[in-house]
């Protein structure tokens, strides 16, 4: 069908004072269209109010500069979620020793299209750059972060809690979701935006000594291998269940025909089956597994997209590709020499300082950056965990709503609850069949939003989605022997190997162990692949994209932001990947 509707169901109204918005950066959180259930649940009144929390402890922004009913620092568009650039790059404006710049630089690394920043009556405020100097003060001196640690015992005690969810009726399905949703989220989304933006901080003083030296690529390995990451761990685990399988003839038969039939749907099952010492201990920790890391997962941001807990096999096809790697690729490996090779980035950083007669002051400013990068750089990521965690916990009883629909024949798919609005419960339940047509279409218009390439920058006001492009009609030519992709460093290294082409991270069985990873888009889920892989190319990102700060605890060199990644370098070919400049050429 074609697009026949200028604005979605969920589209917001973009603001007026803060007119640019864009695609970056939130496309690896939401890179699908927001499902409805989702935009009137989380995005209000977590994220956008708990986005102004952040604001409010910072100091960069008063209420009174944000609309009160309306979303100002996200937008919906055409059905896909957009960060307002207007907002951060004025934070990077009246923050101490930040610009704009700075934080384009960090935060949506290259986009075409975006307009250079200028001033506009009531940026410059002196009162708040006060405010926010003394939070820098706080953020450069802080060693520990103790409220983060609160929020995952918090978010771990709600997984230990979780009720039998079959035993509850359809209405305290909903409720539960809705109740866990509105109590907790705007907290724990209000730590990420704060640790986000303190974690750009430490970085933001390392890049400037380090240009300042004229030794700007040490900056990747003075931010790698900072430990205690996270989303790091999952691949960690993962590859010790996959050292499990590698030992054992039974469950590499398993996994082989899993691999030949490209479905690791049904291994759950059969793995249960075998009746070993090994498939013993491998199911006992693949359950201890999912008990930890099972909310993670592709688009883990939407309740509505299945996690490891939820449909196992997206794990196993991570333990799959693993499973080829030898013990070379362990992570606690790697993550021992990138901690080695940031402690020597570090000394030469000094000896260079103290060699050139640089000013004590900013030795100092160094010093504190180094720390604080150890210090912030995992506790953005914490922060991220903490909120996935609890995303879980009232995805959970919507999954089980959405089966049992399925079941009474009200729904067609087991996520068409994510369709509706939350206020359009009550009709639901009072009628299914008068809400019937409203999901059929909203599914229809979901799927087609979904076919098409989102605007991924606008300024005022957006195209109508029956502007944009469809993917299947964007084409790059194909990169020719020789030919090279400049991208951004994203972790160092440089290393050959066979490209291959991965689209959908619940299907990497094309990735052998050393070839080069070439990826869209990469949220955690993808980070699994990373262990097997030589390095990582992907179309977009930015140096503190999640999956950009893992790849540096796992020492996968990897570039970012190489446009067009995915359709310019061919699959098969023979590549080298740059990850200290940032450029690709096909071999």
């Amino acid at each position: 069908m074609a697009i026949t509707f200028d604005r979605w169901v969920s589209d917001t109204v973009p603001s007026g004072r803060f007119p640019l918005y864009t695609r970056a950066n939130v496309g690896e959180v939401f890179p699908d269209p927001v499902f409805p259930f989702t935009r009137s649940l989380m995005l209000f009144d977590g994220a956008e109010l708990g986005w102004r929390d952040a604001w409010a402890r910072i100091g960069a922004f008063e209420p009174d500069e944000f609309r009160a009913d309306e979303m100002d620092t996200i937008g919906v568009s055409g059905g896909y979620c957009y960060l307002n650039a207007s907002i951060i790059r004025l934070f990077g404006e009246r923050a101490p020793g930040l610009s704009a710049q700075a934080m384009d630089e960090q935060f949506f690394g290259a986009q075409p299209g975006l307009r250079p920043y200028s001033e506009e009556p009531g940026d410059v405020r002196p009162d708040l750059s006060e405010k926010v100097g003394g939070w820098l003060g706080f953020v450069l001196t802080a060693t520990e972060l103790p409220d983060l640690i609160a929020d995952r015992e918090d978010t771990k005690a709600l997984r230990a809690a979780r009720p039998d969810v079959s035993a509850m009726s359809d209405g305290e399905l909903v409720e539960l979701a809705k109740r866990l949703m509105l109590k907790h989220f705007r907290h724990l989304f209000a730590q990420h935006i704060n640790a986000t933006y303190a974690a750009s901080v430490p970085v933001g003083v390392l890049a400037a000594v380090t240009a300042a030296i004229g030794r700007p690529e040490l900056l990747i390995p003075l931010i790698s291998g900072v430990g205690n990451v996270d989303s790091a761990a999952p691949s960690a685990a993962l590859f010790d269940l996959s050292r499990i399988v590698r030992g054992s003839a039974d469950l590499t038969a398993a996994f082989d025909r899993a691999a030949a039939t490209r479905s690791f749907t049904s291994l759950n099952g059969e793995l249960s089956a075998i009746d070993s010492a090994d498939g013993r201990e491998l199911m006992v920790a693949f359950a201890a597994f999912l008990g930890e890391y099972g909310s993670r997962g592709t688009n883990e941001w939407e309740m509505a997209r299945p996690t490891w807990e939820t449909r196992p096999g997206l794990a196993f096809a991570a333990i799959d590709r693993m499973r080829l790697a030898g013990d070379d690729a362990d992570p606690d490996k790697q993550h021992a020499a990138l901690a080695a090779a940031r402690a020597s980035a570090g000394a030469e950083v000094r000896a260079t300082l103290e060699a050139a007669g640089i000013d004590a002051e900013t030795k100092q400013n160094f010093e504190l950056a180094y720390a604080a990068a150890a210090v912030w750089l995992p506790g953005r990521e914490r922060t991220k965990t903490n909120c996935i965690r609890m995303i879980q916990e009232a995805r959970i009883p919507m999954m089980e709503f959405g089966q049992r629909r399925v079941a009474a024949h009200e729904f067609v798919e087991p996520n068409d609850w994510a369709l509706l609005f939350v206020d359009e419960f009550d009709a639901f339940f009072a009628d299914p069949a008068s809400m019937k047509a409203v999901i059929a279409e909203r599914r229809a218009q979901w799927a087609e939003l979904a076919a098409h390439e989102p605007q991924f920058v606008f300024d005022g006001q957006p195209d109508f989605p029956s502007a944009w492009v469809r993917r299947d009609a964007i084409r790059f030519d194909k990169l020719a022997s020789g030919d090279t992709l400049q991208g951004i460093p994203g972790c160092a290294g440089v290393v050959e190997g066979i490209a291959r082409v991965v689209l959908d991270s619940n299907d990497p069985t094309a990735l052998a162990p050393g070839d080069i990873l070439i990826a869209p888009a990469t949220d955690p889920s993808w980070t699994p692949l990373f262990v097997p892989a030589a390095a990582v190319v992907v179309d977009v990102g930015a140096p503190l994209s999640h999956a950009v700060i893992v790849s540096r605890e796992l020492g996968i060199p990897c570039v970012i932001s190489a446009t067009g990644g995915t359709q310019r370098i061919p699959d098969g070919a023979r590549v080298r990947v740059d990850g200290n400049s940032g450029l690709v050429t096909v071999l």
